[in-house]
């Protein structure tokens, strides 16, 4: 990795570093003056949290980013990075000379060997996928071929990219397709365990089904979505937040058609033309640690929205992961035939 590709200067906004970090691909930018002196680092997580506090992507980098950074010294060894990344939970340092000008970069991923997860990974594969019949009356949505396979062979090998290998697949309509397809995992070199739903339980009552509490953070997503999303970056934003539940999100906005008039009482105090309103919405993927399964009734009907409201309701820290990366949700006929439009760019590129 050349420190040059992913550096980026003082007078740039918060969006030309946003591209710096794409097309780096190593979650962190490297601010730097004319003089290749080091004056910062703007991380992945540091734009998702800007974007969550709607702060406009056009304003100079500078508001955002760590002035202080943890940095290294081109004399380090190989295991000193690595202990200084370990030890302050970073995955980048920096590496500048005495004058501060930068000379390199180190990434903890490239220092160790490469790495598995332990962490379960549960899909919810259970879904009538009422909305896509007649598609779904002879196959279950997440057997459903986008592009040149079925949707959860999209979702399983995005898992496999990034290190995962322990899986648990929640079934119920038509179940017994989804087994004889994926069968225990092992020709894809992964574990497979499947929780049988006896009747729907919804998109956090499987979790109930569990054969016992796991011992690492979990992470559920819905069997009907494709994404790009890097699902080691989710969970080390995860770890960075300390909360005990994370809940991607991805930006709706909608307008207005029509001029909203602002009164006081029976005043008009004036007039906003065709306004635009913002929300995050639920985006169907989550990490959840293992005490949060305590809340998750047996056996009953059970969605993730309700998990979140009673872990919020007992003063758990839940936090939000706003999805930048290609996210498409396959309910709808429309949105089916959309993925299958996008897949040959997303996924095959």
């Amino acid at each position: 990795m050349k420190w040059r590709d992913i550096s980026t200067h003082t007078n740039q906004t918060i969006r030309e570093a946003l591209e710096v970090i794409d097309a780096g691909g190593v979650q962190i930018a490297l601010i730097t003056d004319a003089d290749d002196r080091l004056k910062g680092v703007v991380t992945d997580g540091d734009i998702r949290r800007a974007i969550l506090q709607d702060i406009d992507l056009d304003v100079p980098v500078q508001s955002v980013m760590n002035e202080s950074p943890i940095m290294a010294r081109p004399q380090q060894d190989r295991q000193s990075l690595i202990d200084t990344m370990q030890a302050r939970q970073i995955h980048q340092i920096p590496i500048v000379d005495d004058d501060g000008r930068v000379v390199g970069i180190e990434v903890l991923d490239d220092l160790l060997e490469p790495e598995t997860h332990p962490n379960p990974v549960v899909i919810m594969a259970g879904g009538l996928g009422t909305r896509l019949r007649p598609l779904t009356e002879d196959c279950p949505k997440p057997l459903l071929e986008v592009g040149d396979q079925p949707i959860l062979e999209t979702i399983i090998e995005g898992f496999i990219a990034h290190g995962f290998h322990r899986f648990y697949l929640s079934v119920n309509y038509k179940s017994g397709m989804i087994e004889d397809y994926f069968r225990d995992g092992s020709d894809w070199d992964i574990d497979i365990t499947y929780l049988h739903e006896e009747q729907r339980l919804g998109t956090a009552g499987p979790l109930s089904l569990f054969p016992e509490r796991p011992d690492e953070s979990l992470i559920v997503m819905n069997g009907d979505l494709l994404t790009k999303l890097n699902f080691v970056h989710l969970l080390d934003y995860h770890r960075d937040q300390g909360a005990v539940a994370t809940m991607c999100v991805r930006e709706y906005e909608t307008q207005v058609p029509y001029g909203v008039i602002e009164t006081e009482e029976q005043c008009m105090t004036g007039i906003e033309e065709k306004p635009r309103e913002r929300y995050f919405v639920n985006a169907g993927i989550y990490i959840l640690e293992p005490k949060t399964l305590d809340l998750v009734p047996q056996n009953e009907f059970f969605d993730m929205t309700e998990l979140f409201e009673a872990l919020i309701d007992r003063g758990a820290d839940t936090s939000v992961f706003p999805v930048r990366e290609y996210w498409q949700d396959v309910g709808q006929k429309e949105d089916f035939r959309r993925a299958n439009g996008e897949f040959e760019e997303v996924f095959k590129e």
